[in-house]
């Protein structure tokens, strides 16, 4: 974990306005250096983490037909089941790679209202209703609960990241009022014997929004990073760690100051082709 710095975040939540002072600054030169930073004492209880997983363990291990019932009307909509293969990050990176192995179950908003955005063509579909799995009723109140944790924890991330710049810390409090986060789980299944060439668990991308929070489970391969003078590198946080990383929208927000930093999903911690699920 060199390659990335670790922010215990418990100087910030509790200490004065000089320690967040002082943790932004830290923060800072992370967005600035690599746009990757893993997050300590983060505040989030992390048996609801655990709890999502399982969750989402239960609802993967469906048949096909099962979780299939649960996709959206519209692919492009974020919101409930997407199938094995039916994504391509690298596309939306300028390469032509295969399609991705995994599959993913999306939520978004939890009180969003699509009618209010009906002047906006496209834009109805990212405040969609959410989609909920009836044959597995936890799964609603786990990513539920999991949704309104995190966006606490983004509001304070997007507080010392205005500090970071030298803006007042609410300076962003009211350009994310009224956003349209997803909170997907990503399931990689175990890799088939022959893959296509180039063909990842997640192809090379960078994120489009203000930032990322991720957890990632214990399972070895996984994300890699493109890091300056590094190469790709993988990374595995700590125990109760979340990765942060920026995207593109905070790349331009700040003039490519901070980075939105290229990163992709290996199909195994030593670079074959296989890989267990994950």
């Amino acid at each position: 974990m060199d390659a990335l710095p670790v922010i215990d975040l418990a100087p910030a939540l509790e200490g004065s306005a000089a320690d967040r002072g002082s943790l932004a600054k830290r923060i800072g030169s992370a967005c600035e250096e690599t746009g990757f930073l893993v997050i300590a004492n983060h505040r989030l209880p992390w048996p609801l983490v655990d709890d999502a997983f399982a969750v989402s363990r239960e609802f993967f291990a469906l048949a096909v037909e099962e979780k299939l019932r649960y996709a959206a009307d519209d692919p492009a909509t974020p919101r409930g089941y997407t199938a094995f293969k039916s994504k391509n990050l690298g596309r939306t990176y300028g390469l032509d790679t295969p399609p991705d192995l995994r599959e993913q179950y999306f939520i978004g908003p939890l009180d969003a209202d699509p009618t209010a955005w009906a002047a906006y063509p496209g834009a109805d579909r990212f405040y969609s209703a959410n989609i909920w799995p009836q044959c597995l009723p936890a799964y609603r109140r786990v990513f539920s609960t999991l949704y309104r944790e995190m966006e606490t924890l983004s509001v304070e991330l997007m507080r010392l990241f205005a500090l970071a710049l030298d803006l007042d810390e609410r300076y962003f409090d009211d350009k994310i009022d009224r956003h349209f986060s997803t909170l997907p789980s990503n399931h990689y299944p175990e890799v088939p014997t022959q893959v296509a060439p180039e063909q990842r668990r997640a192809g090379a991308h960078t994120d489009f929004g203000s930032l990322t929070i991720l957890a990632i489970d214990g399972a070895a391969g996984g994300l890699q990073v493109e890091l300056p003078g590094r190469g790709w590198t993988e990374v595995q946080p700590p125990p109760e760690c979340f990765i942060v990383n920026l995207g593109d929208m905070m790349a331009r927000w700040t003039g490519d100051r901070w980075r939105s930093t290229v990163h992709r999903v290996a199909n195994s911690a030593d670079g074959s082709a296989a890989g267990g699920p994950r």
